[in-house]
């Protein structure tokens, strides 16, 4: 028997109930947003280090996206069994109690979410400055130290700001706009990325010899390449994190990772084929060494000549706000879970009375996402917790074999498929991930398990201050 949180409230209390207004195909945007990124814009280079062989490639993303679906399917059992807000924080805690959850939430309030929009406002101001100069530049107007950090504002970051809140504002507003700009970029982002392909492979410059090679693959290498496959489909589980608000959450949320998922490893699986059209696995592979190794512009050049980098731009705009987006979304409903446990500021667990959303939550996160800009550490916190987020979705993964024992099937509102088989290759590849990354690069995994570490002292603070 383990232990619940200390001062649960009950979620159906009129301050502390989200509403159930969203349907599968919202829930979906919400998972095509936060899994295309620029992971799919970069990492096919390092793949192609790693994998040195076509048709290699193509089944190492395509085996990432299997993994993605099984991840996807054991949080649909989760979702639809705990169909609260705050994915793996939720499943953490019904499984394995408290402490493990609060870790969960504590790394993606620090850097799992706050740090990755940073990451892509930034970026956003990076590529607009493509356009607009000025937006792009990280010259200091001025500077505010403040002991450890320094606050530094420069035309870029508040470029960067003013993403984060605009987004900010439309997701505080409602669920009903929030929504819509959801789901509009979502689909702006899809539809732009299938063009490519489309356009690539019936009307680009390529060459189908790309595609044979006499090498034969090493499978360590093929194993090895999982881990930046895996980053890239990152996001695969995001529609969890809205369950509160999603309709018949039973049958929609399992829906929503299924089809979201599927959705973007079809359209992941295709732009590798487009890049193998336009080049060759060893030009490929050379592009990982170059600054920034944005394969799809490279390829891009080949296929449709230079003057598409303007266009290619304004995609990646789209990907960066989307990005930044979902993630203002999604992100705040597990702070007002752990805040409804009495595990966060008292004021995340409280629904605004007009517009029934988390605002407080919401505010929090992108209050610190905008420090992370100002004080430039974003980028060293998402590398260092990398690994954490990692671990997080595969504890969540191991946690439906515990509830499982605990849950009789007819309890069960929805079962995965290929259990006990899919889940417990996940749980195995989540490891194998984990391990390789504290391997590869020990010292920022250290301080990724510092930062970990210091959510426990946290932990139990807040824990002895809500006894009070």
């Amino acid at each position: 028997m383990h232990n619940r949180s200390p001062t649960v409230t009950s979620p159906h209390h009129e301050s502390h109930a989200l509403e159930r207004r969203l349907g599968p195909y919202d829930a979906a945007a919400v998972v095509v947003s936060n899994v295309i990124g620029t992971g799919i814009l970069i990492f096919p280079a390092i793949v192609a280090v790693m994998v040195p062989h076509p048709m290699a490639i193509l089944a190492v993303w395509a085996g990432g996206g299997v993994l993605a679906l099984a991840g996807a399917m054991a949080y649909a059992e989760l979702a639809a069994l705990k169909p609260r807000a705050g994915g793996e924080y939720v499943y953490l805690r019904e499984a394995f109690g408290p402490l493990a959850a609060f870790l969960t939430g504590w790394t993606s309030f620090v850097a799992g979410f706050s740090g990755a929009i940073a990451v892509s406002a930034v970026g956003l101001a990076v590529y607009l400055g493509r356009f607009i100069p000025v937006a792009g530049d990280a010259t200091p107007l001025f500077s505010l130290p403040l002991g450890i950090v320094t606050l530094t504002v420069s035309p870029q970051a508040l470029v960067a700001l003013t993403a984060i809140f605009a987004l900010t504002i439309v997701h505080i507003v409602g669920i009903g706009p929030g929504r819509v700009v959801q789901n509009l970029l979502a689909l702006a982002k899809a539809l732009a990325l299938v063009a490519f392909v489309a356009c690539g492979l019936t009307l680009g410059r390529g060459d189908v010899a790309h595609f044979t090679a006499e090498a034969t693959p090493a499978a360590s290498g093929m194993l090895l390449a999982l881990i930046p496959v895996m980053l890239a489909y990152s996001g695969w589980n995001a529609a969890s994190y809205i369950a509160e608000e999603i309709r018949d959450p039973a049958r929609n949320v399992p829906k929503a990772l299924v089809l979201g998922t599927t959705a973007v490893v079809i359209l992941y699986v295709l732009m590798n084929v487009a890049y193998l059209y336009a080049l060759p696995v060893s030009s490929l592979a050379k592009l990982a060494a170059t600054e920034g190794g944005r394969v799809v512009d490279v390829a891009a050049d080949v296929l449709f000549g230079p003057r598409v980098g303007d266009v290619l731009t304004v995609v990646t705009l789209f990907i960066f706000t989307g990005t930044i987006s979902a993630m203002i979304f999604a992100g705040p409903r597990v702070y007002f879970a752990m805040a409804r446990d009495g595990l966060f500021l008292p004021a995340a667990a409280r629904v605004h009375p007009t517009r029934r959303t988390p605002a407080f939550a919401i505010a929090a996160q992108s209050l610190w996402s905008g420090l992370l800009v100002l004080t430039g550490t974003f980028q060293q916190l998402v590398s260092y917790t990398g690994f954490a987020i990692v671990l997080f979705a595969g504890i969540a993964v191991s946690g439906l074999f515990v509830l499982r024992r605990r849950v009789p099937p007819e309890e069960r509102p929805f079962s995965t498929w290929g259990y006990p088989v899919a889940p417990g290759l996940f749980v195995l590849a989540s490891a194998a991930m984990v391990v390789n990354a504290i391997q590869r690069t020990p010292w920022e995994s250290l301080a990724g398990l510092g930062i970990l570490g210091l959510g426990i002292p946290l932990y139990f603070l807040v824990r002895a201050m809500t006894k009070r």
